[in-house]
């Protein structure tokens, strides 16, 4: 009976304490963290046009974005948005890695934010550590933990409500917050919102960057021998000068035998010893916010962030070595050649980015404040009245824009065809959705047997000269 336990197929969490550091890349990544951080809390409460600067207002189907108002029916522009940021992701990745990942990823802000919290009340790496170790009675921990409990969770709670303001405006929010009349679903969301960025930016960490995002995974297809990667040199760092005194102290008997005559010099085949820069003291694994040796090589949970550059720089200045020992390079650079800039992949990418960005301002431009839609009556194909035969449709128009508009409909495109009521007009208030009924009459030497070709002109008076022609069928007797 094999009374061993079973291997598990999972490895244990590790706690990773990451110490702090200081450098280019990281002044680098603190101003983009400050500079993502304020403009998600400050946003809310700019006002542009009578709305917030970015207000998603769900009931009334419009979305007021940087003072321009959108309806579903501009769902285009969404999508292209989506397409200019897939792009724009691809051609960053393909040209410098994974540096959205270390520097402006929603996980890795937060996460900052909150090793920032973490470090002003338990202290740096090693006062953590010291700390966990500690008994739960110990008042230090106590206080330090509780200290650091509260930031978190005030922190947390304020991205929740900060996430619900672009959905509810801000100050109407904090009314409602204060008054106790809160809505179930808003307080819903800020309660979902706040423990999910506690979770993840407070516990998970890492483990969302290794196991839970999908970029981490597909990264590689876009990939190449040219792109960017924190990488260490090793070929100018090894034998690392702790392997160096090892081997030194392993050759020590060899030599004292040599000396005393035991063992002649030729009987001895050591190759010469010489240390490489690096000095082995482990502190661009220390830094390491996912907890990985960059010296093993390009590995998936490097997030690009550039923390084991500035520390590594930090000792080579201290042992008066070159720099750049573990730095951004690309694997065509360590293997003495080359880094290509311009490359297919790179071109393909920037083209199509560069076509995106420069048509979207254009397509913002041309389009229209208004929706149209024209349905025809399928109750009554035709009818007669008088000497002129006689359609029913439904205009519905959506008044796109922040204010009033009174809008004409026109038909043209067979013969003397005119509508009833003549003028054909209606007023749509801001956001408004309106149905004019409309009956169409034409007289029969105008018209062929059966389908006929008819087109509504609708224009607003706040856009003269922007009309809108919907095509339509005008159907007579065959």
């Amino acid at each position: 009976m094999n009374d061993a336990a079973p291997a598990s197929l999972y490895e244990a969490h590790r706690k990773i304490y990451a110490r702090a550091v200081k450098g280019r890349y990281a002044r680098l990544r603190y101003a983009a963290v400050l500079a993502l951080l304020g403009a998600y809390y400050l946003l809310p409460w700019i006002s542009i046009g009578g709305h917030p600067a970015v207000h998603f207002d769900l009931p009334a189907r419009r979305f007021h974005i940087l003072g321009m108002t959108f309806v579903p029916q501009d769902l285009i522009y969404l999508t292209w948005l989506l397409m200019i940021s897939a792009l724009g992701l691809f051609f960053v990745t393909n040209i410098a890695g994974r540096v959205w990942c270390g520097y402006a990823c929603p996980q890795t802000v937060w996460t900052e934010a909150f090793m920032w919290m973490e470090r002003w009340t338990e202290g740096d790496r090693s006062q953590r550590i010291k700390l966990d170790r500690m008994p739960w009675t110990a008042p230090q921990r106590l206080l330090r933990k509780g200290a650091k409990q509260l930031l978190w969770i005030g922190f947390a709670a304020l991205t929740g409500l900060t996430f619900v303001s672009y959905f509810t405006p801000i100050r109407e929010l904090l009314r409602s917050l204060f008054a106790g009349t809160l809505g179930g679903w808003e307080t819903f969301w800020i309660a979902f919102y706040g423990l999910a960025t506690y979770g993840n930016a407070g516990y998970m960490r890492e483990q969302v960057c290794k196991y839970m995002c999908p970029y981490a995974r597909f990264q590689s297809a876009m990939f190449d021998r040219d792109t960017l990667i924190v990488s260490y040199d090793t070929a100018r760092g090894e034998p690392r000068k702790s392997v160096v005194k090892k081997l030194m102290q392993q050759r020590a008997p060899t030599a004292a035998a040599i000396l005393s005559g035991e063992r002649s010099v030729d009987e001895i085949d050591h190759p010469p010893l010489r240390a490489g820069d690096c000095v082995d003291c482990s502190l661009c694994v220390q830094v390491c916010p996912t907890g990985i040796d960059i010296r093993n090589g390009l590995q998936y949970e490097c997030i690009a962030c550039a923390a084991c550059i500035d520390a590594c720089d930090s000792v080579m200045a201290h042992v008066q070595s070159p720099r750049g020992l573990i730095r951004y390079t690309t694997l065509r650079e360590l293997e003495g050649g080359r880094t290509h800039l311009l490359r297919p992949r790179a071109i393909g990418y920037g083209l199509l980015f560069l076509a995106l960005v420069s048509a979207f301002p254009i397509g913002l431009a041309l389009r229209q404040p208004f929706a149209v839609n024209v349905i025809k009556d399928r109750n009554a194909l035709y009818r007669y009245v008088g000497d002129r035969i006689e359609n029913a449709y439904q205009v519905k128009i959506t008044n796109k824009s922040d204010q009033p508009q009174d809008f004409t409909v026109r038909v043209s495109g067979l013969g003397d065809a005119r509508t009833i009521p003549a003028p054909a007009r209606v007023h749509a208030g801001p956001g408004e959705l309106v149905t004019l009924p409309l009956e169409v009459q034409v007289s029969p030497e105008a018209l062929q047997p059966g389908v006929n070709g008819l087109h509504f002109a609708i224009e607003g008076d706040q856009h003269p000269g922007r009309v809108i022609d919907v095509p339509a069928r005008f159907t007579a007797p065959r």
